[in-house]
């Protein structure tokens, strides 16, 4: 069993956890993910490390209320457990010989962006962070973000904070202003990711995505995680998460992503568990 340490609702729909977990802890870098289950009944999801502290023995996770599990963990309160924390599983970010680097996170995406933020600037990179959000209302880890960054953006939809636009918009003027990046890292909703990618690819910028397809086991046996990249299948949990942006098929991770869009719709409204005959 894993222990919640620490327990922080960001907005009405993202949640922080800080999770007792010594030896994911000790391992664990950026770029990596973990897997989860609240219970012995429950299904297994990934979630991104979006933190760690080797000396509290810690990870933090933090996550989107969209499906079944992740509405039952963040039911759970600090000093309860769940039953599986296994990690870290898939291949760490590698920052080769950066110098200058522009990190996008979008919305939720920016709890995976910020411990990429985070490895570089404490390498001494220079890292223009640029961050975008729907409204001023869901806006997360500004502050965080901003103490692991040279240059903050944050932008909204609708210009209710920061500058009204997409952080596609913002990264298109840096560049044109003469910022010249070694690499940009895009995390978030995969057309966020799509269109960094088209927007870097005329300057020749190499852009780094973090995907998230549908996933299993976590180890590249069931296959539900693949993706094609350069005409290639790869599997995002053994082979990823990262991988070049301008050879991503974003159009068909797109497709599978949305396949059991409407089945878990109705499990979270409609699932009795079939040994307890309790409703989820």
């Amino acid at each position: 069993m894993f222990k919640i340490i620490k327990k922080k609702e960001l907005n009405e729909a993202v949640t922080l956890l800080e999770i007792e977990a010594p030896f994911v802890a000790k391992k664990a870098k950026a770029g990596q993910f973990i897997i989860f289950r609240v219970d012995e009944y429950s299904e297994r999801v990934p979630l991104t490390i979006a933190d760690y502290d080797r000396e509290k023995g810690t990870v933090t996770v933090i996550f989107q209320k969209v499906g079944l599990s992740t509405k039952l963990l963040a039911e759970k309160k600090e000093g309860e457990s769940i039953a599986d924390f296994v990690g870290p599983l898939g291949v760490p970010t590698d920052y080769e010989n950066f110098k200058k680097v522009a990190v996008i996170g979008g919305g939720v995406g920016c709890a995976i962006a910020y411990p990429q933020a985070k490895a570089l600037y404490a390498a001494g990179v220079e890292v223009d962070v640029i961050v975008g959000f729907r409204n001023k209302d869901i806006v997360i880890l500004e502050e965080e973000m901003k103490a692991v960054s040279s240059h903050y953006y944050l932008t909204t939809d609708d210009g209710s904070y920061g500058e009204k636009g997409f952080v596609t918009d913002k990264l298109k003027s840096l560049i044109d202003a003469g910022n010249q990046y070694d690499a940009v890292i895009a995390i978030g909703p995969i057309p966020m990711m799509k269109f960094v990618s088209l927007t870097t690819k005329p300057y020749g910028i190499k852009t780094i995505v973090s995907l998230n397809p549908i996933m299993i086991d976590g180890t590249g046996m069931c296959g539900g995680c693949r993706v094609t990249v350069g005409g290639k299948i790869k599997f995002a949990c053994v082979d990823g998460p990262d991988f070049d942006g301008h050879a991503v098929d974003f159009d068909e991770l797109m497709n599978r992503n949305s396949i059991y869009k409407q089945r878990e719709a109705e499990e979270a409204e409609t699932h009795i568990c079939r040994l307890t005959g309790e409703k989820r």
